[in-house]
C-alpha cells in the first residue's frame, strides 16, 4: 500500500464485508477485488484476505456468546471435517489461476438461488433441531466438502452454510449464523496456515483489513440477535439477489 488513503478504505471495506458476512455471506466478492485493486496477485489476495475472516469470525462468535447464542459441541462437529476440506481445498487456491475464481463462485450462485426459490419455508413453530444422529453425520459429511471450498475460495460460502443448517438441521436463523462463524473460524485457521506456508499471506495489508472485518462482525452479531430471524431473512434475501446480479452482469 503506496497511499494514505488505502489505509481508511481497508478498514471501511472490512467493516462492510465483516457485518455482511456474519449475517449473510459473500462479501469477499467485495473485500477480494479490493485487495486485487491495490496491487496483490490473486492468490496473495485470497490468502490475504483469510486474515481477515479469521479476526472477523472470532469477533461474530465473541459477539453472539456475549448473547447467550451458541451450538456447541456442533460446532466443532461439523468445524472439524470443514477443517480437513480447507486444507484441501486452500492447496488447491495456492496454484489455481486467478480468472476461474469467479466461474466456480458464478456455479455456486446459481445453485443457491435456486435452493432459495424452489425451497419450501419452514415455519418458525415447526422448527425441531436436527443435530445429533444421523444429521450430525450427514452434517460432517457436507461440511468436509464446504470446507473444501472454503478453503479454496470462501466467498459465497456464507449462503450455503446457511441454507444447509437452516434446512437440514432445523436451526433457527439467529443460531444458523451463530454456528457459521464458528465453523468458519475453525476452517479458516487450517486454509490460513496452508497459505502462510506458501508464503500468500500479506500481514500489513490484511491486519488493517482484519480491524474492519472485527468491528463489523462485532457489530452485525450483536444486532442479528436482537432483531431476530425476520431481520437475518430479509437481509439474506437482498445479498444473494445483488451478488447474483453482480455475477450475472458484471463477471
Amino acid at each position: 500500500m503506496n497511499e494514505w488513503w488505502h489505509y481508511p478504505l481497508l478498514i471501511l471495506v472490512g467493516f462492510v464485508v465483516g457485518f455482511i458476512n456474519t449475517i449473510a455471506g459473500g462479501a469477499s466478492l467485495i473485500s477480494l477485488p479490493t485487495l486485487i485493486f491495490l496491487g496483490l496477485p490473486p492468490a496473495v489476495a485470497n490468502g490475504t484476505n483469510r486474515v481477515a475472516i479469521l479476526v472477523q469470525t472470532a469477533m461474530a462468535t465473541a459477539g453472539f456468546k456475549s448473547k447467550g447464542v451458541a451450538n456447541f459441541p456442533f460446532n466443532l462437529y461439523l468445524g472439524g471435517t470443514a477443517l480437513l476440506g480447507a486444507i484441501v481445498g486452500a492447496q488447491i487456491a495456492v496454484d489455481i489461476k486467478g480468472e476461474t475464481f469467479n466461474r466456480i463462485l458464478a456455479i455456486i450462485m446459481i445453485a443457491v438461488v435456486c435452493l432459495i426459490v424452489f425451497k419450501p419455508r419452514i415455519k418458525i413453530e415447526d422448527l425441531a433441531e436436527r443435530t445429533t444422529g444421523k444429521y450430525r453425520i450427514l452434517g460432517m459429511i457436507a461440511f468436509f466438502f464446504i470446507g473444501i471450498y472454503g478453503g479454496f475460495i470462501n466467498a459465497g460460502i456464507g449462503f450455503v452454510i446457511i441454507l444447509f443448517l437452516h434446512y437440514v438441521n432445523r436451526l433457527d436463523l439467529v443460531k444458523v449464523n451463530a454456528t457459521k462463524v464458528s465453523v468458519v473460524f475453525i476452517y479458516t485457521l487450517a486454509a490460513l496456515g496452508v497459505f502462510i506456508l506458501n508464503d500468500k499471506v500479506n500481514w500489513k495489508v490484511g491486519a488493517v483489513l482484519a480491524l474492519g472485518n472485527g468491528i463489523g462482525a462485532w457489530f452485525s452479531s450483536r444486532v442479528s440477535v436482537k432483531k431476530g430471524d425476520g431481520f437475518i431473512k430479509t437481509f439474506l434475501i437482498v445479498m444473494v439477489v445483488a451478488m447474483a446480479i453482480k455475477l450475472w452482469f458484471f463477471t
